[in-house]
């Protein structure tokens, strides 16, 4: 389904500009509330540099877990084309209701390509979700047109830490190597939203092949304006120092760890008074998921001081994260992430920030770029000596914040950052 369809129309007609069709099951358009905005941003990046675009996404909208209303008017008149691709959708992250889900929107994918044969001059499809890439890559094989893959997950390596059974894990995942390998072997080029995965496709090939990494980042001028709009309305008592975790609360998300080491040192404080400078501490959790529940009873048990803000619109979190003091990267030890999506925001708030992740690349970032520390996943112990370190030394936290807030703007800004992105395209082209 198109909407603008004014927009310029397909076939044999000759073009001015190179048409690009980027390719995403997620994306937050319109007026809608929650998603990552990456590629609607590569799509207007893309159209002021001269291309002509479309989007090609789900009718299902992924945060929401609904079906878009496709008619709605704030999918039109935008400087690029929207095309949805008709998706049933699913209730879960996951389970075999969106497995069964994407395998539809790859079909009717597939079905738009052949329609389509003659109109784009490249594809650039997001991986995961696998078989969706895999279409995207099939369908420029077959029009002789370059493919390139922003790979911003590793699917099936994510499942295994959800999911982890000897024999029935492998038989259950091969379709999903199978296709993340024939995506690899396929594409002409590759984006990574860190340089393990930007390296990743090298594993299945032989042939060089152009890359980039691009984080996935921030427009630091939309942060800045977001957390100056709404900065009166975080209220933060006084001499309070808050350390701050923001974004999903499910499986490879350690806020447990979290919580546990805001109840050892609300005990301490207690404990020695005014025997010992230890500032009072709370830890903010902005977002919501699947564990929001059982965290926030885990909270209520231990007495931890650690306030539940829920899913917040991006100018409120920005305003929260600016207004906090120490920021947390928690991910549990099993973790396959690298650099997740909200590196960018929290090095923009201008705090330090402590990273319990495993990624061998972004530990190396933390200590080489000087924005924070690392310490050991899943211990509660490490985790509450280095906040309370940071919550002591104002002068240190505001070092490590200028240092971060200085990478933000060199690396994660994305009208910067993204002219890899273009670089790359205009090569293939």
């Amino acid at each position: 389904m198109e909407t603008n369809p004014t927009a310029k129309a397909s076939g044999g007609r000759q073009r001015a500009a190179k048409h690009i069709a980027i390719v995403t099951m997620g994306v937050k358009l319109g007026n809608e509330t929650r998603g990552y905005t990456r590629f609607r941003f590569l799509a207007e990046l893309l159209v002021r540099e001269g291309f002509e675009v479309d989007l090609i996404t789900s009718s299902f909208q992924h945060w929401e877990k609904a079906q878009r209303d496709c008619a709605n008017a704030c999918y039109r008149g935008l400087p690029y084309r929207i095309v949805f691709i008709d998706e049933p959708g699913y209730t879960r992250n996951l389970d075999l209701g969106r497995i069964r889900s994407h395998r539809v929107a790859a079909k009717n994918l597939r079905a738009h390509f052949e329609r389509t044969a003659g109109t784009y001059d490249l594809i650039y499809a997001e991986i995961p979700p696998n078989d969706v890439a895999r279409t995207c890559a099939e369908a420029a094989e077959a029009q002789r047109i370059p493919f390139v893959a922003d790979i911003n997950d590793l699917w099936p390596e994510a499942m295994r830490m959800v999911v982890n059974i000897p024999v029935i894990s492998d038989v259950a995942f091969y379709p999903f190597k199978r296709d993340a390998r024939r995506v690899y072997q396929l594409l002409s080029g590759a984006v990574g939203t860190s340089d393990e995965y930007a390296a990743r496709p090298a594993q299945d090939r032989q042939r060089p092949y152009p890359c980039a990494t691009v984080y996935v980042g921030n427009d630091l001028a939309a942060f800045d304006a977001g957390a100056q709009a709404h900065e009166s309305e975080v209220n933060k008592p006084e001499g309070v120092i808050w350390t701050t975790y923001a974004g999903t609360l499910g499986a490879s998300y350690d806020v447990e760890t979290l919580i546990a080491a805001a109840a050892l040192l609300e005990q301490d404080r207690r404990e020695k008074g005014n025997n010992a400078y230890l500032p009072a501490i709370r830890v903010q959790v902005l977002g919501d998921g699947p564990d929001r529940a059982k965290l926030q009873e885990q909270a209520s048990t231990l007495d931890a001081p650690v306030d539940f803000r829920g899913y917040l619109d991006y100018e409120h979190m920005a305003a929260y994260l600016c207004a906090s003091d120490i920021v947390v990267n928690s991910l549990v030890r099993t973790a396959v992430q690298s650099i997740v999506t909200k590196i960018g925001d929290y090095l923009a708030s201008g705090n330090p920030m402590i990273n319990t992740g495993s990624s061998t690349e972004f530990r190396a970032k933390v200590s080489a770029d000087g924005f924070g520390v690392n310490v050991e996943a899943g211990n509660p112990q490490a985790l509450a000596d280095e906040i309370a370190k940071l919550a002591g030394h104002s002068s240190l936290r505001k070092i490590m914040g200028a240092k971060g807030r200085a990478v933000a703007e060199r690396e994660f800004d994305q009208p910067h950052s993204y002219r890899k992105i273009v670089d790359l395209l205009r090569t293939l082209l």
